[in-house]
């Protein structure tokens, strides 16, 4: 007889984008659309700033990683995130990933080591150099690269805005053709 497999699920932890910076958001995209580059855009609704992406999990993984959440977020309260700069992953030269970043004194930073000193005693990797920021779109071919470092250098200093983070969830990710489906597993408040 079988022993009984554990569904996976993939998943990761993030804060969700306030959604009355969509607009400006999708301004910066535009910005990028004029270069007629192979650039796959985010969507609005799957926006987010991650703060720990597991990968493929047990279901039965979900209660120690909602515990390690818990024991973490009880130490913060709310706080707001000012959302600016415009850069790309890994670099100006090979150009993957455009993003918007944050100012340099935000609580994500000690939130996310916080929260990543837990999952370590869970058996995950710690992060190495972790950097916050809201992917905006995956260039998918080296065409336009001039046109896309030039929008990147006209946007680095773009201001977007402020938002309150209240709330950190866990996120289910299904990916199918159109693109990954987010679905929240647990929603966790802050103080």
């Amino acid at each position: 007889m079988k022993a009984n497999q554990s569904e996976t699920i993939r998943s990761f932890l993030a804060i969700e984008l306030d959604q009355e910076l969509v607009p400006k958001i999708l301004d910066v995209q535009k910005e990028f659309k004029k270069t007629n580059s192979n650039i796959k855009y985010v969507p609005s609704q799957n926006m987010h700033f991650t703060l720990k992406f597991f990968g493929n999990i047990d279901l039965d993984m979900v209660e120690d990683i909602s515990a390690a959440v818990l024991n973490v977020i009880r130490n913060y309260s709310s706080f707001d995130l000012n959302i600016k700069k415009c850069g790309c992953f890994p670099n100006k030269n090979v150009i993957k990933v455009l993003w918007l970043g944050l100012d340099e004194g935000s609580p994500i930073k000690d939130l996310q080591k916080d929260l990543d000193k837990e999952f370590k005693k869970l058996g995950f990797k710690k992060e190495k150099n972790f950097i916050s920021h809201l992917t905006i779109g995956r260039v998918k071919s080296p065409k336009g690269k001039k046109e896309i470092r030039n929008a990147i250098e006209r946007l680095e200093d773009v201001e977007i805005g402020q938002m309150t983070v209240s709330k950190i969830c866990l996120k289910k990710s299904t990916l199918t053709p159109q693109g990954p489906i987010y679905e929240d597993i647990k929603v966790f408040e802050l103080n």
